[in-house]
């Protein structure tokens, strides 16, 4: 059985890593403080680890004792995680970095690996808490942090990076898809900005975590891949998706920048809108062999779990009054 270390593990992508590994016939041990729950407390083959990866010396441990082939790092926040974590795991078949496609600091249609260049970084923010930077920081420290995979792939690691473009499915703790989910479900016209034509390039979450499982088995040393759905669609597209998923119907009503304006609404508030297209290649990933989900069975799913949850999107979208004026105002 191949043993596997996955450093995070319990929520979102990690959540679902966990469940292809296992379904591959994996070992797993979570490493994690523990703090977000443990959805594999009795599930046979998975294994708890208590520790800190900021902590050296608690990498050390968990390496020491599960001997891991395999190390997949989801929450490497600045360059000297995963310094450190590659050189802990230096010995093992594979240490794959859960990247980011924010790591690219221009808008390439589409944006390509070794080619569409890279944030830079300060290293002097490293102590800068990371969940107070975003988005100022995030794509930067993401981008050094690819480039610590290829520092340490050049010094013999097997190490590489993939990059997610904007991840969704169940379990989406960030509940971005669940605010249009709830309004399609609770609503019969939904306000969305611009023409309903945004291309923010998504990825369903089950096919990143099959691509984490074929990087560490089939990558390159000092390859990054991009991840996201093979077929994009718009955000029109998006909701006409969940309403088939839910078996209802969707008006559409969109606004221009002045029409929401008048309401004191801005088009960034709405989740998973981009005014310029976000597309990510994928066809060095596609060449190991992935492919990602029919989006059909992909909403399905995720509007499913939406159902069973108590998210419902509120905090991450426009204001609720501001919208229902604006719907209002644009007319039946």
């Amino acid at each position: 059985m191949t043993d596997a270390l996955c450093i995070g593990g319990t929520r979102f992508i990690g959540r679902h890593t966990v469940e292809e590994l296992l379904a591959h016939d994996y070992s797993v041990a979570t490493f994690s403080r523990g703090e977000s729950g443990d959805p594999f407390a009795d599930t046979e083959n998975v294994t708890a680890v208590r520790g800190d990866r900021n902590e050296r010396a608690d990498l050390e441990a968990a390496r020491d004792a599960h001997d891991p082939d395999y190390v997949f790092d989801f929450v490497g926040m600045v360059p000297e995680h995963v310094e450190t974590a590659t050189e802990v795991f230096a010995d093992c078949e594979a240490y794959v970095y859960v990247s980011s496609g924010s790591s690219y600091a221009e808008q390439d249609v589409p944006m390509r690996e070794g080619e569409t260049p890279l944030h830079e970084y300060d290293r002097s923010e490293d102590d800068a808490d990371p969940m107070e930077s975003v988005p100022e920081l995030y794509g930067p420290r993401k981008a050094a942090c690819d480039r610590a995979v290829f520092a340490a792939a050049d010094a013999g690691v097997n190490a590489t990076a993939v990059r997610p473009m904007l991840v969704y499915g169940p379990h989406d703790y960030t509940e971005r898809l669940d605010y249009w989910i709830a309004r399609v479900l609770a609503d019969d016209r939904v306000l969305v900005p611009g023409d309903g034509g945004s291309l923010f390039h998504r990825a369903y979450v089950g096919d990143v975590a099959s691509a984490l499982r074929l990087v560490a088995e089939r990558g390159e040393a000092g390859a990054a891949y991009n991840v996201a759905d093979r077929n994009t669609q718009s955000l029109r597209a998006s909701l006409d998706r969940i309403a088939a998923a839910a078996d209802t119907e969707v008006e559409v009503v969109t606004a221009s920048a002045r029409e929401l304006a008048a309401h004191d609404l801005d088009a960034s508030a709405f989740p998973l809108y981009s005014p310029a297209p976000l597309l990510a290649a994928t066809d060095d990933l596609a060449a190991l062999g992935w492919d990602s989900t029919d989006p059909v069975e992909a909403y399905a799913a995720t509007v499913a779990d939406h159902r069973a949850s108590d998210r419902d999107g509120s905090e991450v979208g426009p204001d609720p009054e501001a919208t229902a004026a604006a719907l209002d105002a644009l007319g039946e």
